[in-house]
């Protein structure tokens, strides 16, 4: 038998086996994700010595190694290879750049690095070997999604899936921070400490038990970022979106949980939601971000420093449109140099209205086809659902605007010119909302502004955003309710359409549930800070159900079983009171039937 002929037995063998070979491919490329994962966390996590350093950058171009053969192995065996390729072009690019780097390593000549050196640029190597280990995490990343469509098969309904997602997401949180290199000057966060801040980071709270300005490095203020940004955007949503980007699609399952979390009306709604959410949420926070580097002046500490002062306005950015609040600097926007910065404020607070707006709302107002087309039918109004988000929101701005101009005209507000007094005033008016960042001392206000800005916590944002709280919907369908009740009418009309009673149910459940988880909450509070004024542990519980993050000074102060009270708070707040009535209930055998009517007394 000549060559070609052997050559030819030989793929056909490998192809007849190809199944049992990629399954274990795919077997041993999650075990390479989780070794590169513990790599990467141990390597920026844990301090080390050059040769450490040196041993773990090994062998995380080892694994990375692993993967180039991983791929040329899938490429190999597809039907087509160089469709193959062509579908997977950035992919290929990176592998075939970085391939270079794998066989000089084992032909003991780096090449890029040599490189790099020849052409005197050795400051780029840390860059290159940062690139190669966020390019590998980017490989766990999708392949945990890869597992995550297994996982999804899993009979769980999806609000459980939710749950349990960000409670997986807390988790990592707790222990990254934990580790040496993510808190200041080497020393570690203890677990409350960590644990809090990742509840609270996830949740996109911004409440604290430390100043995480300067009880957290660099690295750990980068942990807390990622928190933020994957817990205002939701892990499903993230998964969803790498699971479109691998072409893998996503089930029916799949779906009804992002639409579940997006508020949708349909499967296909929430699908093709995903894209724009993406693209609305990263060009708001570039936006905000460029916006905020060329606004800071000479006062703040990290002018001078322009990677610290990108890095503040990234996080900034990202925390108003998270509405989570969280700030690296000790006071807040409270900062001597900062309370008089009046563009940062509106920039900040114009962030943070349109993050509390709700993503449906912004794809119905801002997309370029629904503006194309109002401008040819500039008769056809918004989306109920968008107009509800909205008015609601402008009307409680407002509303919060005048009563907190008026309570605190003599009080945190005296002193200060008429356009400072009305800018505080919109600012206090749209962050209690949800955000929870201040520009005055939150210590000082009145009674009455303390009452207000319960109020406006408690209703939060809009639906289908990442504000928390009851949401406008269910605050303006309560009120349509009683308006209607009182009024004598058995239906419920707003905007031309009618409001269903099964709505109106979910409506009333959302508020009795949240009311009675804080009540209950601020029982347990008191007992367990008997010192502490019941005003303020109010403030504090409904800051932390409604994922506020504003704060009365108390929270640092508090003993570990008030601590724990408000993570559960913060938890439960997020992932939804209905969501967790939801995924604990059990399956009802029949509604098919139906008892006879009775008359009770109410009122």
């Amino acid at each position: 038998m000549n060559q070609q002929g052997i050559w030819e037995r030989l793929l056909l063998r490998f192809y007849r086996n190809s199944e049992p070979i990629l399954r274990s491919l795919t077997g041993l490329r999650v075990l390479a994700s989780l070794i590169s994962l513990f790599l990467v966390v141990y390597y920026y996590g844990f301090p080390h010595s050059p040769a450490g350093s040196a041993t773990l950058i090994f062998l995380t171009q080892s694994m990375f190694g692993f993967f180039v053969f991983s791929y040329l192995i899938r490429a190999f065996f597809s039907m087509h290879a160089w469709q193959y390729i062509k579908d997977t072009l950035f992919e290929a690019i990176v592998i075939g750049l970085l391939l270079l780097d794998v066989v000089g390593l084992l032909a003991g000549y780096p090449f890029i690095q040599n490189f790099l050196k020849a052409i005197e640029l050795e400051n780029l190597i840390p860059a290159y070997t940062f690139f190669v280990q966020m390019y590998l995490m980017v490989i766990v990343l999708t392949e945990s999604t890869r597992l995550g469509s297994e996982i999804l098969t899993i009979r769980l309904k999806p609000a459980t899936t939710l749950l349990f997602s960000f409670a997986l997401l807390i988790l990592a949180g707790t222990l990254l921070l934990m580790m040496p290199e993510m808190g200041a000057g080497g020393k570690p966060a203890t677990f409350m400490q960590a644990l809090f801040t990742s509840v609270s980071a996830s949740c996109i709270t911004g409440l604290s038990t430390v100043d995480i300005g300067t009880h957290f490095s660099a690295r750990g203020h980068i942990v807390i970022l990622m928190l933020i940004q994957i817990g205002g955007l939701g892990i499903l949503t993230f998964a969803t979106f790498f699971a479109l980007f691998l072409k893998k699609g996503i089930g029916i399952n799949h779906q009804a949980m992002i639409r579940d979390f997006m508020s949708e009306d349909t499967l296909f709604d929430a699908k093709s939601m995903l894209g724009r959410i993406i693209f609305f949420t990263f060009f708001i926070e570039a936006a905000t971000a460029l916006g905020l580097f060329i606004l800071w002046d000479a006062r703040a500490p990290f002018f001078h420093d322009p990677v610290e002062k990108a890095f503040q306005s990234v996080f900034h950015s990202i925390s108003a449109f998270c509405n989570a609040g969280f700030s690296l600097m000790p006071q807040g926007l409270y900062q001597n140099w900062l309370r008089d910065r009046l563009s940062i404020h509106m920039l900040l607070a114009g962030t943070i209205f349109l993050g509390s707006l709700g993503f449906p709302a912004l794809k119905d107002i801002f997309e370029l086809n629904n503006i194309r087309q109002r401008i040819q039918t500039p008769w056809k109004p918004w989306k109920l659902s968008t107009r509800i988000a909205f008015f609601s929101s402008v009307a409680l701005v407002i509303f919060g605007t005048l009563v907190f101009f008026l309570t605190e005209r003599n009080g945190v507000l005296d002193g200060l010119s008429l356009a400072e007094r009305w800018i505080h005033a919109i600012f206090q008016s749209v962050s209690p909302r949800t955000a929870g960042f201040n520009t005055v001392d939150m210590g000082t206000l009145s009674a009455p502004a303390v009452i207000l800005l319960i109020f406006l916590m408690f209703i939060g944002g809009s639906s289908g955003s990442t504000a928390g709280g009851i949401k406008t919907s269910t605050f303006m369908v309560i009120l349509l309710a009683i308006s209607a009740t009182i009024r004598g009418k058995n239906s419920l009309e707003l905007g031309g359409r009618s409001i269903s009673f099964e709505l109106l149910n979910k409506a009333y459940t959302i508020f009795v549930f949240s009311a009675s988880f804080i009540l209950i909450s601020v029982f347990f509070l008191s007992w367990f800070e008997p010192t502490v004024p019941v005003l303020d542990l109010v403030f504090e519980e409904v800051s932390a159900f409604c994922t506020v993050g504003l704060t009365r000074g108390i929270t640092p102060n508090l003993g570990i079983p008030a601590q724990m009270v408000l993570i559960i708070s913060m938890f439960v707040g997020r992932v939804g009171t209905l969501t967790l009535a939801f995924s604990l209930a059990s399956r009802t055998a029949s509604t098919a039937y139906r008892y006879p009517r009775s008359h009770v007394l109410v009122g």
